[in-house]
């Protein structure tokens, strides 16, 4: 319905380059219709491309978690962990059983973003995207928590918490 460089009607010239016209066959009425589609089509293409920027930063944020997981339940008392969350080992046998369990929610909300990035493709849509959203939701909600319970976490807390807010942005706008 729109063509580049269209011959003008009744003349044998050539619009400037990149220039577009408007086909003299269509009338104004199909050329807008034609125009709002092409920018509907542009649109939903953007959009298709902030969902699956919003679904790799979902999967990368709960990779982390289970790395967290990883971390907290299985290799709690190691003095790689112990230098990581800067506890003695003292502090470390004595908060396990917390860090323990402290784990497992992590692993919990990495399983429902990954459990909702799986259903999107199986056609369950709302349901995939309502289980991103709490996953990576729960997961800067604790960043947050993080962040505001002071004790020095900042940096903690920005590690945990910024891959679940790009993924939350990119998937709401």
């Amino acid at each position: 319905c729109v063509n580049r460089a269209h011959r003008q009607a009744g003349s044998s010239q050539l619009s400037a380059p990149g220039e577009w016209r408007v086909c003299s066959r269509f009338t104004e009425s199909q050329t807008m219709n034609c125009l709002r589609r092409m920018t509907r089509s542009v649109n939903r293409v953007q959009n298709e491309c902030m969902t699956v920027v919003g679904l790799v930063l979902a999967g990368l944020a709960a990779l982390l978690h289970v790395y967290i997981f990883y971390m907290e339940s299985i290799a709690w008392t190691t003095p790689r962990v112990r230098a990581v969350f800067r506890t003695s080992e003292d502090e470390a046998r004595v908060t396990k059983q917390l860090a323990f369990n402290q784990g497992f929610y992590n692993l919990f909300l990495a399983v429902v973003v990954v459990l909702g990035i799986l259903l999107l493709p199986l056609g369950y849509s709302v349901v995939g995207l309502a289980l991103v959203f709490v996953g990576t939701g729960s997961m800067l909600a604790a960043a947050l928590v993080l962040l505001l319970s002071g004790g020095g976490l900042a940096r903690a807390a920005l590690t945990q918490g910024t891959l679940p807010g790009l993924a939350v942005v990119a998937l709401v706008v």
